[in-house]
């Protein structure tokens, strides 16, 4: 069950919880053990969602959770949202990571639900009027002691979208279309640095696999003071968010050493894109057995097999066919292992590999194939692979009086010539090119 909370003390709250009654199919009930202002009085249900009003302002509620008639799966709060940000659309997870200026307690947090906000982000930019950005926050503001996962679905900037149906309405329906989602994702993450509206960490959001939990923007960040002398805090962000993986955005050394120094795996964004799709226990075991993402590690087609060895690349042969075609070569390499090394930013793959039986052999085979792009022959026996072609050897043509010019290109491209009624073929201006690479 989800529980919605609406604050009469904030218009927009109030216009959304309009929109969500007249939208839904709700039937009425009474609680008399608590006063209406307090979320008791008249409450509404309508299957998996129960809504209830409270007269105070949300972020200053101590735990409203406790008023619903079950226990819900978790909170979605219904509010404004205030800035110079234009009509906008938004939602985030509550708490401080400095002092609780706008409720709350300081240095705690309520406990997120990234699954549901990546649904409800999802919602709200299907649902989102003409003229509305969808955008996800940083964490600010209470409350902080809610026992059940909450996050806060807002309708901003100002008064005119405060006010506005569509807006409204739009809200409205993102809520309602994130019934039956369970909070948390397989994979989660706390974000740190970066804005208070959180570009890298929506990208994360929205294009990979991976949910964000408490994000703690540059200002917070300031507000709670040196990393070192709030792990305390630190540590109470990861717990609320349910993971133990940092995103870092910028550069912040000490933040990061602190992060390592307790346990926590800080990860790039790169690492964040490599990982889509990858159990994270064979994440772990790939990068112990080969090397980190953040060094290289790149993985192929076969990354789910249950069974793999570590091979060497066969380098001599592998760059001879970057050489020739690199976006084919890369291919081949992803396609015939489970995982592999690289450098350059995984621009070029070189090293070591992880490969299934019979990996080796399909890698080896298919890069010969490149090689037949430059080379006339390439046969591969004894552990070697030799490759022969037949070049255009111009000291050879000058030799033979053929002056540069067409004559030359008609010979480079594989034509006879006549000079002073003398044929010349291209082989007589040829020289053998042999290269042998051992697997």
């Amino acid at each position: 069950m989800i529980g919605i909370v609406v604050s009469r003390a904030d218009s927009a709250s109030a216009h959304i919880g309009e929109h969500l009654l007249d939208l839904g199919d709700w039937t009425e009930a009474h609680d008399d053990e608590r006063p209406d202002a307090e979320g008791g009085g008249t409450y509404y249900r309508d299957g998996g969602f129960e809504l209830r009003e409270f007269e105070g302002l949300h972020i200053y509620l101590e735990d409203p959770t406790a008023v619903f008639s079950t226990e819900p799966d978790f909170v979605a709060i219904v509010s404004r949202h205030a800035g110079d940000t234009g009509p906008l659309l938004t939602a985030h997870f509550t708490g401080n990571f400095g002092p609780a200026d706008y409720g709350g307690e300081s240095g705690r947090f309520a406990r997120a639900c990234p699954n549901a906000q990546r649904a409800v982000v999802a919602a709200l930019r299907e649902h989102a009027p003409d003229g509305y950005e969808v955008d996800i926050e940083a964490t600010h503001h209470g409350p902080t002691e809610m026992t059940i996962p909450s996050m806060f679905v807002e309708l901003g900037s100002d008064e005119s979208e405060w006010e506005d149906p569509e807006g409204a309405r739009a809200v409205a329906h993102a809520v309602l279309d994130i019934e039956g989602v369970e909070p948390d994702a397989d994979r989660q993450l706390v974000g740190f640095g970066g804005g208070h509206y959180a570009p890298r960490f929506e990208r994360v959001l929205t294009e990979t696999d991976w949910c964000v939990g408490h994000i703690a923007a540059d200002w917070q960040l300031k507000a709670m003071g040196a990393p070192d002398e709030n792990r305390d805090v630190l540590c109470r962000a990861f717990e609320a968010s349910a993971t133990d993986i940092a995103l870092v955005d910028g550069d912040r050394d000490d933040l990061a050493t602190v992060l390592d120094d307790m346990g926590y795996r800080v990860v790039s964004e790169t690492w964040v894109r490599e990982t889509v799709g990858v159990e994270l226990d064979r994440v772990r075991d790939l990068e112990a057995a080969l090397t980190s993402i953040e060094r290289g590690l790149r993985f192929g087609a076969h990354v789910s097999a249950p069974d793999y060895d570590i091979v060497s690349l066969p380098d001599g042969l592998l760059g001879e066919a970057q050489g020739i075609d690199l976006d084919r070569s890369l291919e081949v390499v992803h396609d015939s292992t489970v995982a592999f090394q690289t450098t350059e930013g995984g621009a070029r793959a070189v090293g070591r590999a992880a490969v299934t039986e019979g990996g080796y052999d399909r890698l080896v085979t298919e890069l010969c194939d490149v090689l037949r792009e430059k080379y006339d022959t390439v046969t591969r026996a004894d552990g070697r692979v030799l490759a022969e072609t037949s070049t255009f050897d111009p000291a050879a043509a000058h030799e033979l009086g053929v002056p540069e010019g067409p004559k030359f290109g008609m010979l480079a491209s594989g034509q006879a010539v006549e000079m002073d009624g003398t044929r010349i073929t291209p082989a007589d201006v040829s020289r053998e090119q042999r290269m042998s690479f051992e697997l």
